[in-house]
């Protein structure tokens, strides 16, 4: 059977409320993948080495995921959805805009505690800001949308007063500082990442005051410099995020 068929009979539909036979294959694949990074290491895995240890063709494997980098896409994807959902338990109950912050940052590094020697493993390719494994990257747009989404929600749904012209500078920076502390992470040594629990609540301490501070009108144009820097000068966030002062001016 070629790869193409055997995608076809694939993406026959499961039963209600169960993942099809296309959903298990692409989930199977992403989870050899994983532990095959982790156990090997990200450079020396192979994409017909992914598809063996699978029980899938090499041509099925490359129907799913076009590449290694796209495979890790979807580890970036997961993370990220993982995220959104283990995140609600702490944006239903709080209004405080520090708690909140805090909350969504403790539950990224639970969300992640079990994926870390393999973040070890891949961040020197990530680290590249022409990869398309990094963060910034145009192809990890989707995972980064949706982190920058639970950052705007973050805001939206907490008693702190945002000026209307920050709301969409806001969660960018926000979603930045919380790449500072997953470079932290990655980094991390301690027994349960426990410095990076702490300086997650102590960024979001330092983030609340910042947000509180930015409804006074004469720091705006602060916030908004602070946000253009990052933009024009943070590799990939050129390609990653529109100009904020709208001028349509060209970014390199």
């Amino acid at each position: 059977m070629s790869a193409n068929n055997e995608s076809m009979k694939d993406d026959q539909p499961g039963d209600a409320g169960s993942p099809s036979k296309s959903e298990q294959t692409r989930a199977l694949i992403l989870e050899t993948a994983m532990r095959l990074f982790q156990e090997r290491g990200y450079d020396r895995t192979t994409m017909r080495a992914i598809a063996k240890e699978a029980g899938v063709s090499v041509g099925n494997a490359y129907y799913y995921f076009a590449g290694k980098e796209h495979l890790i896409q979807g580890f970036y994807d997961r993370i990220a959805a993982e995220h959104q959902v283990a995140v609600r338990e702490v944006l239903d109950r709080e209004t405080d805009l520090e708690a909140r912050l805090a909350g969504v940052l403790r539950t990224w590094l639970d969300v992640a505690r079990p994926y870390h020697e393999f973040a070890v493993q891949f961040f020197k390719n990530a680290a590249d800001p022409d990869s398309p494994l990094s963060p910034f990257s145009p192809e990890s747009e989707h995972a980064r949308v949706q982190a920058i989404s639970v950052h705007r929600e973050v805001l939206a749904g907490s008693k702190a007063k945002v000026p209307e012209e920050l709301r969409d500078v806001l969660p960018e920076l926000m979603w930045l500082s919380q790449m500072g502390l997953v470079l932290y992470w990655i980094f991390d040594r301690t027994e349960g990442r426990e410095r990076s629990y702490r300086l997650a609540e102590r960024g979001a301490r330092l983030t609340a005051r910042g947000v509180t501070l930015a409804r006074f009108r004469v720091l705006r144009p602060l916030v908004h410099e602070v946000h253009e820097l990052f933009t024009d000068f943070l590799p990939g966030m050129t390609r990653a995020l529109p100009d904020p002062a709208g001028k349509g001016r060209r970014r390199e």
